[in-house]
């Protein structure tokens, strides 16, 4: 065999490795580039439960600090962390904290989800995204799912499970990224 002929099979194996890299790449994409810590938030679109619904993004909330919480009216730790961050988006909402919770609930449950928030007196921004699609652009593995993602559009934190937003802790962070400049 030639020297010719090595090179050639060596540049098909390069060629097929690497139509192989890019079509894993374009198959396995989400798990390839997990949502993450470090990552940049995916773009999400959920609609408000409103009498007037309309539809809301990510980019709506473009160089601020936002707290994204996937939830559902059928979720009991939803219930029990929901009033921490209402506390939470009370004390720091002012100062630019953006409280976004997106339910997943099923299509048809826009009046459970208005008696959710009713029932737990939130004042924050309340979306709906019934087609779920929110789970596989975020990664979820259940709800509640919270994400705080700085001006930056990068996730600083991640949350599975309830959690004590208007703890010490939680608050601090959030603090500091609202004291971080605006891009």
């Amino acid at each position: 065999m030639t020297a010719r002929q090595q090179w050639s099979i060596v540049a098909a194996i390069v060629v097929v490795l690497g139509g192989a890299l890019f079509v894993a790449s374009r198959m396995l994409g989400d798990q390839l580039y997990p949502v993450s810590v470090g990552s940049k938030a995916p773009e999400f679109h959920a609609t408000t439960v409103d009498s007037t619904p309309r539809t809301q993004s990510l980019a709506d909330y473009k160089g601020q600090v936002v707290l994204l919480n996937i939830w559902g009216t059928f979720c009991v730790p939803c219930r029990d962390e929901m009033p921490a961050i209402e506390k939470l988006h009370q004390a720091l909402g002012a100062q630019g904290l953006k409280v976004v919770a997106i339910s997943m609930d099923d299509p048809g449950f826009e009046q459970q989800i208005r008696d959710f928030a009713k029932q737990y007196s939130l004042t924050f921004q309340i979306l709906y995204d019934p087609s779920g699609k929110i789970v596989n652009d975020y990664q979820t593995t259940g709800v509640p799912e919270t994400f705080v993602i700085a001006r930056d559009g990068v996730i600083r934190k991640k949350v599975i499970g309830a959690s004590d937003w208007n703890s010490t802790t939680n608050r601090a962070l959030i603090a500091q990224l609202l004291a971080e400049p605006g891009k």
